[in-house]
């Protein structure tokens, strides 16, 4: 376990510069004052780790040195197989360069790992895009990967919900979502989120921009995300659910949603519970989402919802009714 920590350690270093021993403690797994063992350990087998002190201090590799690590355990090498979505790949022009490094890769192993990443790619299949949905395929994605990867500015035309707007944007990156493809990017000092599908031109500039030290993108998109799923659900109705209804609000909701619903377990003598349930920020938008559930969902509160689910419901009932006595 000690040795297979140290290699992580030293692989660490060598892949991401700098590091502190908080990070190292939470990616292994292990005490921060274990770190501190394990890098003095290094440090007395000749390994030139070093520390640097103050605020944005760490531990880092003699500059220059390289150490090479080939061996690979039967899981990483599969994991490696598991990586690769062709669909993404295609989409950046990257189907090619994937294929070909899997290649060496498989011809690279030894002949027990081999045949252990072939079964893998045999038996797992990656699919990225939700049910009931196409992946995007995006006019201008290469071009904004390109310079995103180049940490030069793009000039795009972009379709909001309002308005069409144009904007000069330094491309930090990119994001797969559900089979959407989504720039962070940063305008006048703020960092936005933009769906790649609704920029109608894209022009590459030479202009180069510096990129915040300190952003983080998997970071940014979990923060974006749970905000926006906030801002679209910042209220709570209180209603009655059959059993039924119990089970499609569960099959129907959001992730957002269905983690906050709280259910009670009390039930009436038709089998119905009460449950809090968190809503779009109109009546009409939370009318919308609840009117999936059909007959299977009365609405006790707020007053206004209600009444809309009223409105919605005698709207529709005559519509059918004029329908089918004609």
């Amino acid at each position: 376990m000690r040795a297979s920590r140290m290699l992580s350690i030293l692989t660490t270093l060598q892949a991401r510069g700098q590091v502190t021993a908080p990070e190292l403690a939470e990616a292994c797994e292990v005490s921060v004052r274990t770190i501190y063992r394990d890098i003095d350990a290094l440090a007395a087998s000749g390994v030139p780790v070093y520390a640097d002190r103050g605020a944005e201090g760490g531990y880092r590799l003699l500059d220059g040195y390289r150490v090479r690590l080939n061996g690979l355990s039967q899981s990483e090498a599969g994991a490696l197989f598991l990586a690769g979505l062709p669909g993404p790949a295609a989409a950046l022009g990257l189907d090619a360069a994937m294929i070909a490094a899997q290649n060496k890769l498989m011809a690279a192993l030894p002949a027990n790992l081999r045949e252990d990443a072939g079964r893998m790619q045999e038996r797992f299949h990656l699919d990225a895009p939700g049910w009931f949905g196409e992946p995007e395929e995006p006019k201008h994605l290469r071009a904004i990967a390109g310079a995103a990867l180049r940490g030069t500015l793009i000039k795009i035309r972009y379709q909001s919900w309002r308005a069409e707007k144009q904007r000069r944007v330094a491309p930090l990156g990119l994001v797969l979502k559900g089979g959407n493809w989504y720039l962070a990017g940063q305008v006048d000092g703020s960092v936005r989120t933009y769906r790649i599908a609704r920029v109608l031109d894209c022009t590459a500039l030479d202009d180069r921009f510096d990129r915040p030290a300190d952003f983080d993108l998997a970071a940014y998109w979990q923060n974006a995300t749970l905000r926006l799923e906030a801002e679209m659900h910042p209220n709570v109705a209180i209603v009655r659910l059959s059993p039924f209804g119990v089970k499609l609000l569960d099959a129907l909701s959001q992730p957002y949603v269905k983690a906050r619903t709280q259910i009670e377990e009390t039930t009436d003598a038709d089998g119905w519970c009460i449950a809090r349930v968190p809503t779009g920020k109109t009546s009409w938008h939370a009318a919308a989402e609840l009117l999936r559930l059909g007959s299977e969902v009365e609405v006790l509160e707020p007053a206004d919802l209600r009444e809309k689910m009223a409105e919605m419901t005698q709207a529709m009932a005559a519509r059918y009714r004029a329908a089918r006595k004609a």
